[in-house]
Order: C-alpha cells, then structure tokens, then sequence
C-alpha cells in the first residue's frame, strides 16, 4: 500500500463550488432537478376512491385494524 491519495479522492478542505463555477450541462441539470422537485411538491396527490378497505388490503394497510394484525 501507499500513503499517496487517489487523484479521484474528493479534498475535504475544499470549498464548495459556486453555481456560475460549474460547467454549462452541469447548470442545466441542477436547474432542471430544482424544476421537478417543485412540480412534485406541488402537485396534488389524486384522491382514493374506497380507500381503506377497498381492493387491495396490502395497499390501504387492512392488515392492521386498531393495532390487531388481520390474517386475510
């Protein structure tokens, strides 16, 4: 083994890099991910129709009704 670093080893010292440092495709994709992390907070969920109890027990936690497991 060697003492020297590995040139990929990321310095712990440094200074995170500014926004305008970063390269151009590096931007476009910080900006699109902050673009579809807001659509996501801000779209609205679509209500359940049946809800718990409906088809699928796995899905709307029938499993356990008042704290009792249900064997189903």
């Amino acid at each position: 083994m060697t003492d020297k670093r590995d040139e990929t080893d990321i310095d712990e010292n440094a200074a995170p890099r500014k926004f305008d440092d970063l390269p151009p495709a590096a931007q476009r994709a910080l900006k699109e991910a902050e673009e579809r992390r807001a659509t996501e907070t801000s779209a609205k969920a679509p209500r359940e129709i049946g809800g718990r109890g409906g088809k699928d027990p796995a899905r709307f936690g029938d499993w356990e009704i008042k704290g009792r497991t249900i064997d189903f």
